[in-house]
């Protein structure tokens, strides 16, 4: 499968760098990795980024690397609030072209879509073949970004990355409180799966119906964790539920649901470590995912 995205950098100010590898793509492909699926990624990188040494963490988990040299990456600075998360943005990112695409890789039988700052351009959509499962992370999406500026929030539009989505991944704060769940699955075909991810408080997990509204939804609590890090918590779920939809034996003992308690174990060990440090192969995904509930909803 292949993954499309920047790599960010996130302000870190205990790292010796002042910086941190982030971003969709990164935390997705090493979450992919991690859990047996065979994963390539296009990963845009500044020069900072290029010569991290995340890139090798993602390398020896098995992503096959290609870098997309960026005069401009992304880089953020976050900072957790009692009201939510404070972003601000320190630099946009230069589009990724879909001419990077190498040819072997058109063919893939997968693909995640993950911008960070927009970078990823509608004409993606077009690439994967029609039989291919796309995700897609909507937030990368949903940020009006000025260098120096705080990210503001742009209100979710039409759009054909959505249209050709399976699998949409959102958090609510990525939206404003007044944007209504009707206003986001309307967005999206019949068909596809919606991702509200609500950090502590679990999520909610739509099947959009032919009329655009939910057809189904199943509410999913969150797997408890020591919380270090949160950055990328939706990220590694987005991605760890995409695993199981190409490799459905890995949620196959887990019961009903299991493929979201899968992912809800997999993001709860991704933020008990700094960065990309808490993504865990998977059999400690496994073993966390035990035990937990997913319900349909009443």
């Amino acid at each position: 499968m292949v993954v499309v995205g920047s790599a960010a950098r996130d302000v870190a100010a205990d790292d010796p760098r002042g910086w941190r590898l982030g971003g969709g793509a990164a935390y997705g492909s090493l979450t992919l990795a991690r859990l047996g699926v065979r994963t390539a990624c296009l990963l845009g990188v500044d020069e900072p980024a290029a010569t991290a040494a995340e890139l090798d963490v993602l390398r020896a988990a098995g992503v096959q690397l290609q870098l997309v040299p960026l005069v401009r990456g992304p880089i953020f600075e976050n900072v957790e609030t009692p009201t939510g998360r404070r972003q601000t943005c320190h630099s946009t990112s230069d589009p990724i072209p879909t001419s990077v695409l190498p040819e072997a890789w058109a063919s893939a039988h997968a693909f995640l879509l993950a911008p960070v700052a927009d970078e990823v351009p509608q004409a993606w959509a077009t690439l994967p073949q029609a039989g291919a499962t796309v995700a897609l992370g909507w937030q990368g999406l949903l940020r009006d970004l000025g260098s120096g500026q705080r990210v503001r929030k742009r209100p979710p539009a039409e759009a054909p990355l959505l249209r050709r989505a399976d699998i949409v991944g959102l958090s609510p704060e990525d939206v404003t409180a007044e944007t209504p769940i009707a206003a986001l699955t309307v967005l999206l075909r019949g068909g596809a799966t919606l991702l509200l991810t609500r950090g502590p408080a679990g999520g909610l997990a739509l099947v959009v119906g032919p009329d655009g509204e939910a057809s189904r939804t199943v509410r999913f609590p969150a797997i408890p964790a020591a919380a270090i890090d949160p950055t990328g918590a939706g990220d590694i779920f987005l991605a760890a539920l995409l695993a199981t939809r190409l490799r459905p034996r890995l949620a196959a003992h887990l019961g009903p649901r299991g493929d979201l308690r899968l992912a809800a174990a997999a993001a709860a060990l991704g933020v008990e470590g700094e960065g990309l440090s808490g993504i865990a192969p998977a059999g400690r995904v496994i073993e966390r995912a035990q035990g937990s509930v997913a319900r349909p909803m009443a």
